[in-house]
């Protein structure tokens, strides 16, 4: 996680008139964590990525810097020069835009068009990894779509649980409560294509533009960033 899609994340808490806290209790985390992500100094689990950016309305575009509205820059493996236009055909994988999360879990954006349907990724789970280092199942809007390419990967959908090998695929509605997990010793890997969520993002309110975020400062943390606002 980068300061960048930190800087990201919080700029669009501040275009909806979300406080720290007021957050943190929508999506059921503490205040501090989602200060230490905006900031770039901790990095957040998929699930609770995946909590900010739905509550938020941001797609996996513009986490990894696919938005051309966003202009944010994610960490890649070579120079951000080197990336491949938005519309090109042929995305080459040392091109991928790439973003590094908690626990050993890594989303790399795959070949995709500006504003498409798909938020195509290839996923990595190092061994011991999962969706979720406090052990709850997430969920969110759109449809889930994999393929198990390497290693093994286990599903919790609801109150079941799959176990999952190289060549099975899985589909299922986000909304459903998951998670995912390696419990192996070798490095699980799939391709993911999530459907709809962006469209869902995309009909999110944004706060009306005479809105002031920390009208009420509840937290020595909302007043600092009241600080930031007022001398940016």
């Amino acid at each position: 996680m980068t300061t960048e899609i930190g800087a990201l994340l919080r700029s669009a808490r501040i275009k909806r008139s979300l406080s720290l806290r007021t957050l943190a209790a929508e999506i059921g985390v503490s205040a501090s964590l989602i200060s230490q992500v905006e900031t770039g100094k901790t990095q957040p689990s998929v699930s609770t990525l995946y909590a900010l950016s739905n509550f938020l309305g941001l797609s996996i575009d513009d986490l990894l810097g696919n938005s051309a509205a966003s202009n944010v820059v994610a960490t890649i493996a070579t120079s951000p020069t080197q990336w491949a236009p938005i519309h090109s055909v042929v995305q080459h994988g040392v091109d991928n835009p790439t973003l590094e999360m908690d626990n050993g879990v890594r989303w790399e954006r795959l070949a995709t068009s500006d504003g498409g349907i798909v938020e195509p990724l290839l996923v990595t789970y190092a061994p011991g990894a999962s969706s979720s280092i406090e052990g709850k199942l997430m969920r969110h809007s759109g449809f889930e779509y994999a393929c198990i390419i390497e290693g093994q990967l286990s599903l919790t959908l609801e109150f079941e649980t799959f176990e999952l090998s190289a060549g099975d695929s899985l589909q299922f509605d986000s909304v459903r409560p998951h998670m995912y997990a390696n419990h192996g010793t070798s490095v699980a890997r799939g391709v993911w294509h999530v459907i709809g969520r962006r469209q869902q993002n995309e009909l999110m309110p944004e706060a009306p533009s005479g809105a002031h975020v920390g009208s009420k400062l509840t937290s020595a943390v909302d007043a600092l960033h009241a600080l930031d606002r007022i001398s940016s």
